[in-house]
C-alpha cells in the first residue's frame, strides 16, 4: 500500500491562497495518476483536480473541476516527488479537508463527484476560509 501525506493546509482568509502538497515515501509520485478530492463538513466527498502520470499521451494531462477553473493549479514536481495544489482565491466555500489519492492506470478517469480508480489515499489536510 501506498503511504501518502497531504500537507500545506491552514486557516486563510477569504481571498487567500494556499498551496498543498501531496507527497510520498518508497514510491514515485510520478508513475501515478494524482488526484485531490475534498470533503466539506456534511457534505459528500467530491473531486477537485488530478493531473496523470509522466507518461501518459493523453492530450490533455490536468483536469479541474468547474468550482475551482481558473482558481486551482495541480502540477508535479519530480526531484521533490510531491504533487501539488495551487489555490487562489479561496473562499468560505472552499473549506473543507482535503485528500490526495493516486491511480497506478497513470489516468485520470472522469467519474461523477471526482476520479474513478484510485488505489490508496492520504489522510487529509484540513483548509478552512474564513474572515
Amino acid at each position: 500500500q501506498l503511504e501518502l501525506e497531504e500537507s500545506g493546509g491552514g486557516l486563510v482568509q477569504p481571498g487567500g491562497s494556499l498551496r498543498l502538497a501531496c507527497t510520498a515515501s518508497g514510491f514515485t509520485l510520478d508513475d501515478y495518476a494524482i488526484a485531490w478530492f475534498r470533503q466539506a463538513p456534511g457534505k459528500e466527498r467530491e473531486g477537485v483536480s488530478c493531473i496523470v502520470n509522466i507518461r501518459s499521451r493523453s492530450p490533455i494531462t490536468t483536469y479541474y473541476e468547474e468550482s475551482v477553473k481558473g482558481r486551482a493549479t495541480i502540477s508535479r514536481n519530480t526531484a521533490e516527488n510531491t504533487v501539488y495544489l495551487q489555490m487562489d482565491n479561496l473562499q468560505p466555500e472552499d473549506t473543507a479537508v482535503y485528500y490526495c489519492a493516486a491511480a497506478a492506470s497513470g489516468a485520470c478517469i472522469l467519474w461523477p463527484k471526482g476520479y474513478f480508480g484510485m488505489d490508496d489515499w492520504g489522510k487529509g489536510t484540513l483548509v478552512t476560509v474564513s474572515s
